[in-house]
């Protein structure tokens, strides 16, 4: 009997609605979502810190927030202007420093003991730091990595489906490289 692989997913809530967002983590077998947001506020209904957790403990998945996971203010700036390679370079010093670090290891520690969910706005993983995040996270735990990507499929009903993007232990995707 082989054992199954663990894995650590990630999702961005970007164009999402709060029930969308909870019907993927839980149809992912997602028991811990782990917020790797600098400033836990957002725009959208039902995603700023405190009412995302209420909602996901309805539905039994845990809240962790990791302030030191955040993308700088910087880096979310060179992000959003598309000079992705600054934004990395940012997010790459961030990292190293000792806060990144004790955070990254506690991200570590939730994600090797339980089915563990990095969650940040941007909808697609290879313009967020969650993925420069989750490379790390699977590296040292030995986790597979799996993004969670829902996507408009442009029909009449507005249905969306769940794709799924994945990388191997300790992969990441060329654009965090």
């Amino acid at each position: 009997m082989s054992k199954a692989v663990k894995r650590l997913a990630t999702i961005g809530y970007e164009g999402l609605h709060i029930d969308e967002l909870i019907a993927a983590l839980r149809s992912a077998r997602v028991r811990v979502l782990i917020d790797v947001r600098e400033l836990p506020l957002s725009r959208r209904k039902g995603f700023s810190k405190t009412a995302l957790a209420q909602s996901l403990a309805a539905h039994g998945i845990a809240y962790r927030h990791l302030r030191d996971l955040g993308d700088p203010r910087a880096g979310r700036l060179a992000a959003r202007a598309g000079d992705y390679a600054k934004f990395r370079k940012i997010y790459a010093a961030h990292l190293r420093t000792k806060r990144a670090q004790n955070a990254l290891a506690e991200a570590i520690s939730v994600a090797s003991r339980d089915a563990a969910c990095l969650l940040c706005y941007e909808r697609n993983p290879v313009h967020c730091h969650r993925s420069i995040v989750a490379v790390q996270i699977g590296a040292r735990a030995k986790l597979s990595v799996e993004h969670l990507v829902l996507t408009e499929q442009g029909d009449r009903g507005g249905r969306k489906d769940r794709q799924r993007a994945s990388t191997g232990v300790g992969q990441s995707l060329a654009a965090t490289e």
